[in-house]
């Protein structure tokens, strides 16, 4: 993984003296509270519900077993005990003091880490695949090519207060496990016909208020100009994007606006004037950080028959190595994902004894690393097959080996109105009722892939638009009611989802989902998606079976 050198600690330690002075003038009422806003947001901190909160960047969603430690340690000394993880592969501490935030900023950056443009209008943490560098469809290790992106935007002047926040994503597998189709900017990394790396780029995605698939604006840009390319789309973002407004201020309105034919005339014009600029990407530079990037040194190990190895394994063990071992590009290795989606638990959420058991079992089994995915879950990304029996029984232990990765409650969910100051329903108890509803595990695998998406207002932090099934909170006259919609998608034929019609009560939705369910059950295909049938059939089953044949 990507170690700091002299230049990147000196900037993430400056951040923080700078911050804890901006903080003590605020509290001593020498800065007013609009000057202090632009500066705590760029340093990742949020005013919610009941107290602060503070999110710290994950680059691409990749975590040394130290850093774990420390996170664990903070959650510990300035919080209550528990983190939650993000669909930008970030973490956030819920409950953190004001005046003890630069002291949290403090530790961070004595691990290499930072909570550097977690938010306001700027550029936010890059992410990517969980699995990159691991995955057999991989075409292009995308790590690289974040930390470049990463390096190149922070603390970027030109694009440090934009119309509104900006998120770039990577993918360089067959699969899209980044989400890239409704980020901002989302970059798709190929080889050409004689195998050289190029990028074909994609803008104008992202959900919320207005939810739109990216277009793509130019098919292959070569790695040298890969930041260039970048550059040329933010200076038109930046140049055009509308600041009256910030629910049309996103580049998806913009791109909308001009159609994606004219924003990549725009962007190609740009780009002619500043592509031999000094953001030119020397090949040098490109193995430089590469080099932080090369495999870790493997067993030269055979692939077991892991259905052999279901049958010498306790109950429980098969339903895990199912749906929650993941093929690795190395023979006699493996990836496994922890789903932090546990009957009863928040999903997202780790506590501080858990992280301290993880970064020990990282270190055992995973060759000292952590991920992050985009669906809340942590991964341990090299795992000998050999010792899947002895990982499982000590996840079992500490209640991470919940067998139900990429089924119907391992869902995204945002926090909601237990914490946000501006949702409008809360998630965390909707997805509890859920999880007790559909805690069969034989039920679920039945139903197979599902992604189940809730989020509490339209901001669409749990991103419900492109679940196959999504969940609004909306509030109807005081009172917290859902909507639902079916057939979204995330992946590289992503689609919006369609509402099936007017909300529930709280109480009402399981028993929706589970007419929803039925109804996928009845008409699906052999080995058909539930999304793909959703997409086939159109929603008018859906509403007939949760409505009645007279809607």
């Amino acid at each position: 993984m990507y170690k700091y050198d002299e230049y990147d600690q000196r900037i993430v330690d400056e951040r923080v003296s700078q911050f804890r002075d901006q903080t003590l003038r605020y509290l001593a009422g020498e800065i007013a509270e609009d000057e202090f806003l632009p500066l705590r947001l760029q340093n990742g901190l949020y005013v919610q519900r009941f107290a602060p909160m503070l999110r710290v960047a994950i680059p691409y969603g990749l975590l040394s077993t130290h850093q774990v430690r420390r996170i664990s340690e903070i959650s510990r000394k300035y919080d209550k005990g528990y983190v939650h993880f993000t669909t930008r592969q970030n973490v956030q501490l819920n409950w953190p003091l004001l005046e003890q935030v630069p002291d949290i900023l403090a530790d961070l950056a004595e691990v290499e880490m930072h909570a550097v443009q977690t938010s306001g209008a700027c550029i936010r943490n890059t992410t990517t695949d969980q699995f990159a560098g691991v995955a057999r469809d991989e075409i292009v290790d995308p790590r690289p090519w974040c930390e470049i992106i990463r390096q190149w935007s922070t603390f970027h002047p030109e694009f440090a207060f934009l119309p509104r926040k900006f998120k770039i994503a990577v993918c360089g597998s067959e699969q899209d496990r980044a989400a890239t189709m409704v980020h901002d900017i989302g970059v798709h990394a190929f080889r050409n016909e004689k195998g050289e790396v190029r990028f074909k780029i994609l803008a104008g995605g992202g959900l919320g208020r207005t939810p739109m698939v990216a277009s793509v604006i130019r098919e292959s840009i070569e790695p040298e100009n890969l930041l260039t390319y970048l550059d040329a789309i933010l200076r038109v973002y930046n140049r055009y994007g509308r600041r009256d407004n910030k629910y049309k201020a996103r580049i998806k309105i913009l791109v909308k606006a001009m159609t994606p034919e004219v924003f990549s005339q725009k962007v190609e014009a740009e780009w002619e004037q500043i592509k031999e600029s000094a953001s030119l990407l020397p090949e040098t530079e490109i193995q430089r950080v590469s080099q932080h990037f090369i495999d870790p040194e493997y067993q030269a190990l055979n692939d077991h028959d892991l259905n052999d190895l279901a049958l010498k394994a306790p109950a429980g063990f098969q339903s895990w190595l199912k749906q929650n071992v993941f093929p690795h590009k190395k023979p006699g290795y493996c990836a496994v994902t922890l789903t932090l989606k546990a009957t009863g638990d928040a999903p997202g959420d780790v506590s501080a004894e858990q992280l301290d058991i993880i970064a020990d079992l990282a270190d055992q089994y995973s060759l000292g690393e952590l991920r992050v995915s985009h669906e809340q879950n942590l991964i341990f990304a090299d795992v000998e097959q050999s010792a899947l029996i002895e990982l499982w029984e000590k996840l079992s232990a500490i209640g991470l080996a919940t067998a139900n990765r990429g089924l119907l409650t391992d869902m995204i969910c945002c926090p909601g109105g237990d914490f946000c100051a501006l949702a409008n329903a809360r998630s965390i108890p909707l997805a509890e009722e859920i999880q007790r509803k559909f805690d069969d595990i034989d039920y679920l695998h039945d139903v197979g892939e599902l992604d189940l998406n809730i989020s509490g207002c339209m901001n669409a932090c749990a991103h419900h638009h492109v679940g196959h099934i999504g969940i609004l909170g909306v509030d109807r006259k005081g009172i917290e009611y859902y909507q639902i919609q079916v057939g979204g998608s995330a992946s590289k034929d992503a689609s919006l989802g369609k509402i099936i019609g007017p909300s529930f009560k709280r109480e009402e939705v399981p028993s929706v989902l589970e007419k929803i369910l039925s109804v996928y059950i009845d008409q699906r295909h052999e080995d058909e998606l539930f999304v793909d049938t959703c997409q086939r059939i159109g929603i008018t089953p859906f509403k007939e079976r949760v409505y009645g044949q007279a809607a």
